[in-house]
Order: C-alpha cells, then sequence, then structure tokens
C-alpha cells in the first residue's frame, strides 16, 4: 500500500473513533437522569423520582380518623399519622408546602395495580399476602389489636380468647382486626365486616354485634370519645412472636421504596417516631392481654 493512502486511511480511523466518542458524550442528559430516577439508590434530595415533579404525593382513606388525623384533616401535620407523613417527606427533602394529600379506600390502597401516590399511611399492616401486590416501608408504628364492648354486656366480661368464641363480634373488612376475629378467635358465628370502621362502631352502638375488634390506639379513642359507654375488653398477643406493624405503601416495585424505608428508620432511630407516638398516642396505655 501506498504510504500516503496509508497515513490517509489511519487520519480517517482516528476521525471516526473521535467523533464516535463525542457522539456518546453527548449523549441526552435526560436519559441519564431517567435511569438515575429509576435506580432505588438515588434518594438524593431533588432527584426523587415522585408522582409529580417536586412535589410528594401521599395517600390516606376518608374520612381520617382519630388519633391519627386531626379533625379529620390530614393536611394539618396533626395526629399521629400526619405527623410521622411530614417527618418522612421533610427527611426526603419536601417541605410541608411540597406535599400533596390525595384520598385513597383503604383496601385500594394495597390491591394490585398502579398506584397514583408515592406513599399511603393509613393503618395499614405489613404482610406477606400485601407484599405481592404492594411494596411496604419498614415499620413506623408496632401495634395490637383490641377488643371493644358496650359496659355491663356479656361481651365486657370477656377475660380469655374462648370468652369470645360466642360474642357476635364486628370489623372493618380487609383489616388485620378481621383476621384476628377469624384466625385467633374463630367464633361460632361469622363476624360482621364493615366497610368503614364508623360502621362498626355504629352497629355497636346499635347492639347489632357484641363487640368489635380494632387497633389499640384507636380503641382508647373510642372509648374515650365515641362510644363513652363502651370499654376495652382488653387486647390481643402478637402472633407469631413478631409484632404487628404499620408500614408505609408504595407501588410494587417502587423507586421509593429504599429511599422511604431509610427515611422511616433514621426518625426510629434518632428517636423521632417515639416522640411523635408519645405526642399523639400517649393515651393508648395497656390493655389486659386475653389468652
Amino acid at each position: 500500500m501506498h504510504p500516503a493512502r496509508s497515513t490517509l486511511r489511519g487520519a480517517r480511523t482516528a476521525a471516526t473513533v473521535a467523533l464516535l466518542a463525542v457522539a456518546v458524550g453527548c449523549a441526552p442528559q435526560s436519559e441519564d437522569k431517567a435511569a438515575d430516577k429509576s435506580s432505588p439508590a438515588s434518594c438524593a434530595e431533588g432527584d426523587l423520582s415522585t408522582e409529580v415533579s417536586g412535589k410528594l404525593t401521599i395517600a390516606t382513606d376518608e374520612p381520617a380518623y382519630e388519633p391519627w388525623f386531626k379533625d379529620g384533616k390530614p393536611a394539618s401535620g396533626e395526629g399521629f399519622e400526619s405527623a410521622v407523613a411530614y417527618a418522612v417527606a421533610k427527611r426526603l427533602g419536601y417541605d410541608k408546602g411540597d406535599v400533596v394529600w390525595q384520598s385513597v379506600p383503604f383496601n385500594k390502597a394495597f390491591a394490585p395495580g398502579e398506584k397514583t401516590f408515592d406513599f399511603d399511611i393509613n393503618q395499614v399492616s405489613i404482610s406477606d399476602e400485601r407484599k405481592k401486590a404492594v411494596d411496604f416501608s419498614s415499620g413506623y408504628y408496632d401495634v395490637r389489636q383490641a377488643v371493644i364492648a358496650l359496659k355491663g354486656s356479656e361481651a365486657a366480661g370477656a377475660k380469655s380468647v374462648a370468652d369470645l368464641k360466642n360474642v357476635k363480634l364486628g370489623a372493618q373488612v380487609g383489616t388485620t382486626s378481621l383476621d384476628y376475629i377469624d384466625d385467633v378467635v374463630k367464633p361460632t358465628e361469622d363476624p360482621a365486616a364493615y366497610a368503614k370502621n364508623d360502621q362498626a362502631k355504629s352497629a355497636l352502638k346499635n347492639g347489632q354485634v357484641d363487640a368489635i375488634v380494632v387497633d389499640l390506639p384507636t380503641a382508647f379513642y373510642v372509648t374515650a370519645a365515641e362510644v363513652t359507654d363502651a370499654r376495652i375488653v382488653g387486647q390481643f398477643e402478637n402472633q407469631g412472636g413478631t409484632p404487628e406493624q404499620f408500614g408505609l405503601v408504595l407501588d410494587k416495585g417502587s423507586a421509593l421504596t429504599s429511599c422511604v424505608t431509610d427515611a422511616v428508620d433514621a426518625l426510629r432511630a434518632d428517636g423521632s417516631l417515639a416522640a411523635i407516638e408519645k405526642q399523639w398516642l400517649s393515651d393508648a396505655v395497656d390493655a389486659p392481654v386475653l389468652k
């Protein structure tokens, strides 16, 4: 080959390599950023892949019950879960004004299907069954289930799980409260299942059921402020040796799951969760354990 042609061909090859390198280096920035946002490890403030850019969309049911939310207003920052939600948001880099609340029915929050929220906070207990459809953060509250009955009733005198077997019980559908009736009490009569806790409380007031099962903090609020002629009969032991925990619900495979979990873990580690619990759930003292 002629030396001049060889030199020219080498120059062209070098130029081609250089152009390819420039082309790769100038790949669209948005593609790189999108890849970063899809990574669960990208938790940097302002770099979260949220439903609405620059906002954090948090869901809960309506109405929002005390002591979890104050006066039915999730956005107030008052009530245990409202306070936890804003504390998590702050950890993620979102101010109160950057939080958007969305109403989502309890059962829909952990049903299969794409979510329209970044996370849901609504006393949803973490379970292996629910994990098949959604992601959960680590637990933000350890909870027990409790039995409420009208004062002076036969159900109010129950001292053990066995004493509840012939009692007409009720609970909200889709909850671990109803699971405890079915799996722990195993009553002789099928329990009544209600779409809302309000309906269960009304049934108790009207004598349609002898007792209802709710989580312990709710039980203390119900007996103190809503059904004042009722009393807490007792609480159930945790099943399987591990505490039942409420977790934040996220879309299955959400890029935010690890970030939200890190935020919850940090709030637990620095005592923030304990302080919020003491402020809003301090009345939920121990109740007798039904064995």
